[in-house]
């Protein structure tokens, strides 16, 4: 098992943290009902997508 021979500096540290930060989820609006969906998924509130009916939603 590997053993770490000096501290790990603050900036190293930082520096191998710097990928962690979470992205803001990317969202599209629906032609269809114009309500905020994820792209390239079924639209869950009128049950379109790329303009056909895809599910039956009540």
């Amino acid at each position: 098992m590997a053993v770490a021979q000096r501290r790990t500096s603050k900036g190293r540290k930082g520096m191998r943290r710097s990928h962690h930060a979470l992205k803001p989820v990317t969202t599209t609006v629906c032609p269809k009902c114009g309500k905020p969906i994820k792209p390239h998924t079924v639209c869950k509130y009128c049950g379109y997508y790329n303009g056909k009916k895809i599910k039956n939603v009540k």
